[in-house]
């Protein structure tokens, strides 16, 4: 829970471990990040995404406490929340608001989630897909 505000999944992550993902994102907020890193099946999941060349994904404080803390950042570049930039060994990527590596893409925080979900949509569907998004929300800064 981030800011007060509580999710309530559709399943259990259990009833869903051995389908196969075209991406899996991670949402940020610390506490939500914690729990994320302490959940073994998603990183199991995580690391079958990482070696498969599938897509996966990560905002905020999880680039660095999901990722990062599992070896899922090995030999890619990232970004994540600026606290926590140092410790993802990337100092130079810090500007970047969206990162692409490999199969990984990481973004900043909550100010960069609308570029991050785009991007993500235009990886799955297509640029023209994420640009009706874009318009129909009224988005300027992607």
């Amino acid at each position: 829970m981030s800011r007060g505000v509580r999710l309530v999944a559709d399943c259990l992550i259990t009833d869903v471990e051995k389908q196969k993902f075209d991406l899996i994102a991670c949402p940020g907020g610390l506490m939500g990040a914690e729990n994320l890193r302490d959940c073994p099946t998603l990183i199991a999941m995580l690391k079958g995404q990482k070696s498969s060349k599938r897509l996966f994904a990560a905002i905020c404080a999880s680039p660095a406490v999901v990722l990062h803390a599992h070896g899922l950042l090995e030999g890619l570049d990232a970004v994540g929340y600026p606290t926590f930039q140092e410790s993802l060994d990337f100092p130079n990527t810090l500007c970047e608001r969206v990162k692409h590596s490999e199969n990984c893409v990481t973004s900043q925080a909550p100010g960069t989630s609308f570029e991050f979900a785009l991007y993500l949509v235009e990886l799955m569907y297509g640029r023209e897909k994420a640009l009706e998004l874009k318009k129909a929300m009224l988005i300027t800064n992607y």
